[in-house]
Formats: structure tokens, sequence, C-alpha cells
């Protein structure tokens, strides 16, 4: 879950990027490990697939489709918060953290799940969400009840000032960040919604809570935790007012408070290094040298963290601005940059941004198909840990909502009027949120072209299923075998276990072109080679003489060639292909 904000680092990267454009990063001595290797494949479960008509997916639905997952060929599975929840931000408000979803079914149903994807060779990892809880956990219930009772330092309160909150500070969500309740008339901190009162890590007793239950889960066999908003868990104890800058972006005061790598390294030490799992952060609201410093294998923090940089660039808060190609290639040449002590995740969507066929592709009719595969080479070739998103496999589109009452999404409906206050007109708001909500994401997998998209074989689906389901959904796919599902397939299974694309060295050697995005993976006995036309045109583009003879491994479109025999190539419209060399 993340609040839509401001790619603030875009203009420092771009500015810096010019002296190190050119460099190669040397990843030769970087320890080999399993999730280094893996694609890691996100499940929003309640979108997934609903086994019992109530238009909600569940558990039993995503124990249906194990098989499809297999096929597909991911490594990973990350689930989406399962536990139990009143939902008031669909499932990251969490009411008992060892206990399933009402919704999605029961503990024998998680059981079921693990052990069928363990069967199949997949791992799993799920959702630690642990900067706070829903309002309706017990911890929070008696923290409400008197300033001296055991709970009352799980959460973090404060008493007002001046008839007013404590401090200034803001709500993602809309509001302010501090809520007043029980008794004695005293706030609570929310950085989200007031349902989600932050927990108070500086508590020794919150955090053996916390270590507990990770305990609880991992010996049940899950391999990891995807780590919900994780830099923002350690506070400014002192909560100073934000000035005017801050206030526009308070992510910045909130990430990576001043004992945040200690409450990482203390749980490192009593949990995570006790067993062989994958940890993955949430990481905004800081530099990117702020984010290295979680990942660096010497702190033993963290294996992996994820940078929005890539993922959200253009956007400031709910406005998409334009963006340029060599600008994109800035980002991954810098995600890329890393000596042998880390290691970075590749991911252009998730359950908190819009379709990227629909952001980095063309969506029309005409090229949705051709800029999907583009994006599918783009992800698993370059340097990192590759985690995709549910229906991306099958270029599943933005929703073309009219009307706010489409939405689903907590963070809309709790700044619809704080925007129009500003005299943003309603229209430009949904013009808007048309390119960079949330709820894209959100709407339900499309299996087929029957009723709901094969979704729910009940008559209404928890969030509405996208009109184009007739001519997009995985039936259509699974056969075609020049579809994008058996194209992502492809790419799976060339990169599983191939060390020089997996570990090779990162090189863009086109940086300033403004359609083609070109680099090249050397490894220790090939090197690969992806050339991608993002544009609409055709567009020719010059190798040095050194590519030539390089083999084609694969292509969205019929290539005209199998070796790269002319060094300039007339490049179709979202034309993507990969070489390797001899």
């Amino acid at each position: 879950m993340k609040p839509l904000f401001k790619n603030l680092c875009l203009l420092v990267i771009a500015g810096l990027i010019t002296s190190t454009i050119s460099s190669q990063t040397t990843t030769t001595a970087a320890e080999k490990k399993w999730w280094k290797e893996a694609v890691v494949y996100q499940v929003y479960p309640r979108s997934f697939k609903d086994s019992d008509g109530d238009g909600i997916g569940d558990l039993k639905g995503m124990i249906s489709k194990l098989d499809y997952l297999k096929t597909l060929g991911v490594q990973v599975v990350w689930l989406s918060p399962h536990f139990d929840s009143p939902n008031a931000d669909n499932g990251y408000d969490i009411r008992d953290y060892r206990k399933v979803m009402r919704e999605f079914g029961s503990m024998k149903d998680f059981d079921e799940l693990l052990a069928g994807l363990k069967k199949r060779g997949i791992k799993l990892i799920i959702d630690l969400v642990v900067n706070h809880s829903s309002d309706e956990h017990q911890w929070f219930k008696k923290s409400m009840l008197s300033k001296t009772n055991s709970y009352r330092d799980y959460y973090i309160w404060r008493a007002g000032k001046d008839g007013k909150a404590p401090n200034n500070w803001p709500s993602f969500f809309g509001g302010s960040a501090w809520q007043q309740a029980g008794p004695d008339g005293e706030y609570y901190l929310h950085y989200f919604a007031k349902k989600q009162p932050d927990l108070n890590w500086e508590n020794p007793a919150l955090r053996e809570e916390v270590y507990d239950i990770m305990k609880f889960w991992l010996d049940k066999g899950v391999d990891g935790f995807r780590m919900d908003v994780i830099p923002m868990i350690s506070k400014q104890t002192d909560f100073p007012d934000m000035d005017s800058a801050t206030l526009a972006h308070p992510e910045f005061m909130y990430a990576y408070g001043p004992r945040l790598h200690e409450f990482l390294q203390e749980m490192n030490t009593k949990v995570l290094s006790k067993y062989d799992v994958m940890t993955v952060g949430e990481a905004f609201g800081g530099t990117p040298e702020k984010t290295q410093l979680l990942t660096d294998e010497r702190r033993r923090e963290i294996n992996l963290a994820f940078s929005f940089d890539v993922a959200r660039i253009g956007r400031d808060n709910w406005y998409q601005r334009p963006w340029t190609v060599p600008q994109l290639k800035a980002l991954f040449t810098t995600q890329s940059d890393l000596d042998q002590y880390h290691w970075p995740t590749v991911f252009l969507s998730n359950h908190d941004n819009p379709r990227p066929v629909s952001k980095f592709g063309d969506a029309s009719p005409q090229y949705r198909e051709a800029s999907a595969k583009l994006l599918a080479m783009l992800l698993l070739t370059q340097k990192g840990t590759a985690f995709m998103y549910q229906g991306d496999e099958i270029g599943m589109t933005n929703y073309p909502f009219t009307s706010f009452s489409q939405f689903d999404d907590v963070e809309i409906k709790g700044n619809y009027k704080q925007v129009l206050a500003k005299g943003i007109p309603a229209a430009t708001y949904l013009e808007e949120l048309n390119k960079s909500g949330r709820d894209h994401a959100r709407t339900p997998m499309q299996w087929t072209a029957g009723s709901q998209a094969g979704f729910t074989t009940g008559n209404k689906s928890w969030l509405a299923v996208n009109p184009n389901y007739k001519t997009i959904n995985l039936a259509s796919e699974l056969n075609n075998p020049r579809s994008i599902f058996n194209f992502y397939r492809q790419l799976i299974n060339i990169r599983r276990g191939n060390e020089d694309l997996i570990y090779g060295d990162y090189l863009d050697i086109a940086p300033e072109h403004p359609r083609v995005f070109a680099f090249t993976r050397k490894g220790e006995h090939r090197t690969y080679l992806t050339l991608l036309n993002m544009s609409g045109k055709k567009t020719t583009f010059t190798l040095d003489a050194g590519y030539k003879g390089y083999q084609l491994v694969l292509a969205n479109q019929p290539a005209s060639s199998k070796t790269i025999d002319a060094l300039t190539l007339e490049l179709e419209p979202w034309e993507a292909l990969l070489y390797k060399s001899n």
C-alpha cells in the first residue's frame, strides 16, 4: 500500500547520469542466491479467482489455478494480505495476524495452498504489514482503554495542542494523521486511514510480538516476506510540525526514521537469519542511497527493496506528467549500477500502480499485443529479481472509469474533497486517475470471455470487470503460440537458470536515443543484446560492428533475419528483439 507521490529523484538522477551512463555494472563477485534468480508473480487474492460465487477472490480460487502458475513458469508467488481484516484498505488493515480473512477462506485453505505451491516447485512469500494494524485489533482496543495499561505503548498516543491535533502531520489518505479516541481524549497517529493506527516500534514488547508473528508464518513454511512501507516503522519521536514543502510530500518526513536500521538489524538477528528466505521491502520516501542501505548484504537487514523510480516515472501524487524514453533508460541504469553487495528488483507494476501496457506501452487495439510483449522482454532481460503482476501476462489494460462512484480505493475517496477544495475540477482529477489510479490493477483477472470474465460464478464482482474482457482474456491466449501469455512463458524459460542473463553485467548502449532502448547483459560465457523500439513509429537503429553475427533468440514480431547481418536495422513499431553472441 502506498500513497501517490512524486518521483523527486528523477531530475537529480537525470542530471547525474551523464557521467555514468556508459559505465557497466560489475556483478562478477555477486553471491548467487535463489531469490536473485527468481521470477516472482504477485497475486492480489481479492481479484484473482473466486471459488464460491460471492464476487470476492479467495484461497480456494487460487488453489484451482496452481497448475496455471506452474504452466506460466514463475518460481515464486507473492500473496498480498490474506489476514483477518475489516477491509478498510483491502486487507492492509490487519485485525488478527494469525488468522485468515473470512472472505478468503480458512487456515486449512492456506495450508493447502502452501502445500500445492511447494508440490509444484513454487515458493511463497506473504505480506508483512507491521507499520500499522487495524483499529479493530485487540492490541488497539486494549490500548484505548487507559494510559496505564500495558498495551498503551503498542501505538503512538499524544495529547492535543491548543485544542487541536498534536501537530500538523497529514494522512496519506486525506485529513490529519491524528485521530482523537479513548476516554482521555488523546490522539493516536495514523499515516494512512484512521482505521490503520501506526504501531510503536520504540516499544520492545511490540517488536517481540512482530517477531513472533513472523516466526509463526515462517515455521508454517512460507519462504519470506514483502514488507509493507517498511521504512516508516521508525518515527521522528519529537513530532515537529512540517513546513509547506514537507507537507506536499510527507513521505520524506515519515520514512527512514532514526532507528530504522537498528530495528531491521534486530529483526534479522532474531528471526530472518535463522531461515533461508527472501525479504523485499516496499521502500519509498528516500534517495537511492538510503534505499541501498537497506539491502547492503554486509549490513544484514533485508535482501531486496522496491524503489519506485521506474514504475512511477513522471508521477506527481495523482498527476501523471510526461516522460521520455531516455529518462526511463537513465533510471534503469541507476538501479543497475550497484556493487556486488546489492541486488536490484525489476518491476513495472503491482497492486498500487496502473497497468504497464497503459503506462509504458500502447493499449490501443493496434499495438497492445506488441507493446505488452515488448514490456515483457524489458522486464525479463533486465538485471535484478523480476516481479510481475497478475494479468500483465495477458496484457490487461487500465479500466475506463467514468465516475468517482466506480472507484473502491480508500485513498481516492479520502482525498476527493481536498483535491476539489484546491480548485481542481473533478473532470481533471478523474482524467488523471484514469492514468494513475490504483484500482486499474485491482479489477478482476480476466480468465475467459464468459460472464464476469470467468472470475466468479456470481452476477457481480467486488470491483467491476474491465469491459474489454471479451477480447482480452487468458482462454484466448493459451493455445495461441504467438500470444502475450506464451511470450512471457518463453522469456521465463529463457531466463531460468541462465546465469549469463541473470548475473551478467548491464550496459545501456544507446542512452540518448529518443525511441530505442538497447542494452546488453555480458555474462561469463555469452552476451545478450535486447533491442526495444518503444514507440509507434518505424525506427532506424545502427549497431557497432561487434554485434554482427549475433543470433536471434526471441522476437515479438516476425523477424527478417535469424542473425544480425546488417548493422543498420529497421525496427517496426513496438518491435522487441533478443539476441545472443555466438
